[in-house]
Order: structure tokens, then sequence, then C-alpha cells
């Protein structure tokens, strides 16, 4: 049977499947969400009150937190503009435990955008520390993504210390209240007892890494490396990585406040050297060369500045407080490397009036790296 149509019929019906083709090909997208973000519960004048951009409340300084936050469960394969979270495994060994990624995409982001690792201090508050960067990440284009390690599946050994030490025993702990958010720990050196882990495999350091690659790959980033900061416990970390891990991807590591030190001694165990972990002195002009900046509060200087404070001998060789502990693991540093006559990377800088506040010294840090 034939099937035949005018002339005109044919005209109009090509007509009309160009045009719906036109619709569906130039329909303007729709627009994306507007981010919102809101001051916490605190009962200020402004206390829930919404606004469009991230920062601090103009009425308490509060850091403004996202409304709207992402769950994407388990190792994305995509990640969307705005806040949310998701989780990784632990590195090899660790598969069954979790680690939770809060991160801020911004709306900027492209793929030569820089990416920002954070590592929190004792309180693993992952969501607080990536709220703190969320308005230089805005304004910068950055990428942050901040590390939440469970702390009954990651204790002292494993987080502060990196992993580098097992079998952890504090005997007779003494904790003393000295402060509003403040104490400190007097232990005598035989109440620490603790062994190197030589196994490179239970440090924590290479979880830095591939949460860098998991976000490169998923966003399509161009870029090779990325930066980090910690803050107290974090900095504890970072400086170790430093030491450990110095052919890590992290191009910029900034350790703040940290509360004690593991210094580059190779004759000396943890928690105070290196013997025993593996480590070799051949290492250390790459240790040295790290790009590694120590940054400390100029009122981190006493037992009541907060958080908690660990005191022994061999620890408070190092300095009484963290302000001292801190200039003194950068001298040992520079001077190494002046009798090695090696290349120095590292970088010492104190920021004034700041204490042991992560937010301070996040602003501090935001302001080396990308200011």
């Amino acid at each position: 049977m034939k099937f035949s149509m005018s002339r005109r019929t044919v005209v109009t019906t090509a007509l009309s499947v160009c045009t719906c083709s036109s619709l569906i090909r130039f329909q303007p997208a729709r627009a994306a969400e507007q981010e919102t973000f809101f001051c916490p519960p605190c009962d200020c004048a402004l206390d829930e009150q919404t606004f469009q951009a991230p920062g601090r409340c103009p009425d308490c300084g509060m850091i403004l937190k996202p409304v709207k936050e992402q769950n994407l469960g388990f190792e994305p394969h995509h990640l969307p503009a705005g806040a949310g979270h998701f989780q990784i495994s632990g590195g090899i060994g660790r598969e069954n435990r979790r680690i939770t990624v809060h991160y801020y995409k911004p709306t900027g982001f492209t793929p030569e955008s820089r990416i920002l690792v954070v590592i929190p201090g004792a309180g693993r508050n992952s969501d607080d520390y990536r709220n703190a960067w969320l308005e230089v990440a805005a304004r910068k284009s950055v990428l942050v993504a901040a590390l939440g390690y469970p702390e009954e599946a990651y204790d002292f050994a494993a987080y502060q210390m990196g992993g580098v030490v097992k079998d952890l025993k504090l005997n007779n702990p003494n904790f003393v209240s000295t402060g509003p958010n403040a104490r400190i720990l007097r232990l005598k050196d035989e109440d620490i007892q603790m062994n190197p882990e030589p196994d490179s495999n239970n440090w924590i350091f290479s979880d830095f890494d591939r949460t860098f690659d998991l976000l490169a790959r998923i966003t399509g980033s161009k870029r090779t490396g990325y930066d980090i900061f910690g803050h107290s416990a974090g900095g504890q970390i970072l400086h170790r990585l430093a030491l450990f891990h110095p052919g890590s991807k992290a191009n910029r590591i900034v350790a703040a406040n940290a509360g004690f030190y593991t210094l580059p001694a190779f004759s000396t165990p943890p928690p105070s050297g290196m013997a025993g972990t593996g480590i070799l002195k051949e290492q250390l002009s790459e240790i040295l060369s790290n790009q590694l900046t120590i940054l400390l509060g100029e009122e981190d200087n006493s037992d009541t500045a907060g958080g908690t404070l660990l005191h022994t001998p061999m620890i408070d060789k190092q300095g009484k407080n963290r302000l001292a502990r801190g200039r003194n693991f950068f001298r040992t540093g520079l001077s190494l490397a002046e009798k090695q006559t090696t290349r120095f990377g590292w970088k010492l800088q104190t920021v004034p009036l700041a204490g042991h506040d992560f937010v301070r010294m996040t602003e501090a840090a935001a302001q080396l790296l990308y200011e």
C-alpha cells in the first residue's frame, strides 16, 4: 500500500520536526540551586538565619554552616557542587574501616583549581574544619576535603602518631584541667609504652594521596598534587607526614599548633625520634626538602591555651608549650640541613594574637596558601 503526502504536508511536518528539535537542543539549562548558609543555634540575633554566601555570622562571628549537606555514600563516582560528605575505606589491611570525607566543591571549580585536604584535631570534627574553609574555598575556587577518622577505630597511636607506633599504653595518666577547654596530661617517660611500626602499610599517610586521587578522578582535575592543612592533632600528623612519607603528592604541607614533635633523630625511638620505623638516614635530604610550614599561634604558649598538652621529662626538652616546641622542631631541621649542606624547604611562621583556635589558624593558613 502506498502512503503519500502533499508537498504542503511534507513541508509542515519537516518544520514541526525542526522546531521541536530546536526546542530540545537549545532549551536553556535549569539554573543551579542557590547555595545557602546559616548561623548555628547560639541565641544570637541572627540565630539560624540564612545567608547567600559563606563566612561568619555578622552578629556572633560564628562560622556559617551550609544548609544543604549531600550524602554521597561510599567512594562516589561524581562530586556535585556544594557541601557534602562520603566515605572511603582505610588503607591496606584496614579496608573494613571507614573514613568520612566532608567536602566542599565551589561552583567555580575547574580542572585547574587547587585541591586542599584538611586533617582535624583530636575532636575529629571534619565538618567543622571544612566549614572554616568555606569562604576562602568559594572565593578562590578551591576544592576542600576534610578527613574524619573515627576515634573507636583510630586511637592516639593510629591517629596523632600517624600509625608509626603500635601497642601503645599510657600508664598512670594524670589529667589536670587548666582552663576552659584546656587540660594537661602528665606522665613519666617510662609510663609511655609503645613499639615502632616498621610496616608503612599501617601508617595513615597514604590515605591523603588516595583521597586526592579519588577527588581528581571524579572531578576531572588536572592537578598532580594537593595542599594539606592540619591543626593540633592534625598538626602532629602532618609534620610526621613530612618525616615518614616525604614522597607524597602533597605539594605544600601546613602543620599548625602540634602538641609535640617527632624529631628527625635516627638513634632515638618514637615518640621523640624515628629509630626502628624503617626510615633511613639516606632519606634525610628528601625529608628536609619538603615544603613544610610550621604554623604557630604566638599565644599558644601556656598550659591554659586550649586542647590537651602532654608533659613528660623527655618531651619537655622540646619546650614547655606548643610555641616553644614548634620553634625547636624547626631549628632542629635547619641545623641538620646546614650540617648536610642540603636544600631546606621548611618554613616557620607565627600568628600574632592567636592561641589554640583552629578557626584563627585556618585563616592564617588560608592567607599563606591562597592570598
